[in-house]
């Protein structure tokens, strides 16, 4: 008797067990796989320091996120490297390594002076307070890295390389083809805003996503993705 209630209870016991590790299981397989639920709110960090905006010249119209140009500006333009064009808005980018090919809508600030996010997740925004792609300056394009559960437009930013071409089309027909000449990881309490949007003696162009690791309580990746590349060719219409 007391050997058979013995096994009885290790039977039990063993069902217990492997019950608990099935559940511990699921869970870690949901921790590895999950996504936020919501997207990003705070995709990339704008700038809040003046000093560091980029003020190429533009046709747009000043505003209070916007300086104006300056002397520093027109001194800046003097010594300016490669190509430039001048200001046209982007209408899509295309990113063929990574699959990325997207029409680009604008971002511009928030009220408590963070970057706008795109409201679609397959679609990434170009930030217009500062320069056009092409154009003298950082341009800036941002897009969501997952979004309710899936993979977003920018999902692949963080595998680019060094020397990897992004196209950005623009309304003047013309196909402003940038290399990559960076990609890096940083975490948003560091964010290196002057690196980003900083004044730049060339045409440059910055891809921002969200990476690292997701906090779930404050619904946010703690890091951000920027892919850093500069103009080296331009295509479409003469002129």
């Amino acid at each position: 008797m007391f050997g058979s209630a013995s096994w009885n209870l290790s039977r039990s016991v063993r069902a217990l067990i492997a019950v608990g590790l099935a559940i511990i299981g699921a869970l870690l397989v949901w921790a590895a796989l999950a996504r936020p639920s919501t997207p990003d709110a705070a995709l990339a960090p704008a700038p809040n320091d003046q000093s560091a905006l980029s003020t190429s010249p533009s046709a747009r119209k000043p505003s209070p996120e916007r300086p104006t140009a300056g002397a520093d500006q027109t001194n800046l333009h003097d010594q300016t490297k490669g190509l430039v064009l001048p200001e046209s808005e982007p209408v899509a980018v295309s990113i063929p390594r990574i699959g990325v090919q997207s029409r680009l809508v604008e971002l511009g600030l928030n009220a408590d002076g963070a970057m706008e996010v795109p409201q679609d997740p397959a679609v990434a925004g170009w930030y217009s307070p500062g320069p056009a792609p092409g154009a003298l300056g950082p341009a800036v394009i941002a897009g969501h890295v997952t979004w309710n559960g899936a993979y977003a437009v920018f999902h692949r930013l963080g595998t680019m390389r060094r020397g990897d071409q992004v196209t950005v089309t623009r309304k003047d027909g013309k196909a402003a083809v940038f290399t990559v000449t960076r990609v890096a990881r940083f975490s948003k309490s560091r964010f290196p805003t002057r690196a980003v949007y900083g004044q730049i003696d060339h045409a440059g162009l910055r891809l921002i996503t969200c990476g690292g690791t997701y906090d779930f309580a404050r619904h946010r990746y703690l890091d951000n993705v920027v892919v850093f590349a500069r103009l080296e060719a331009v295509r479409g219409p003469r002129g």
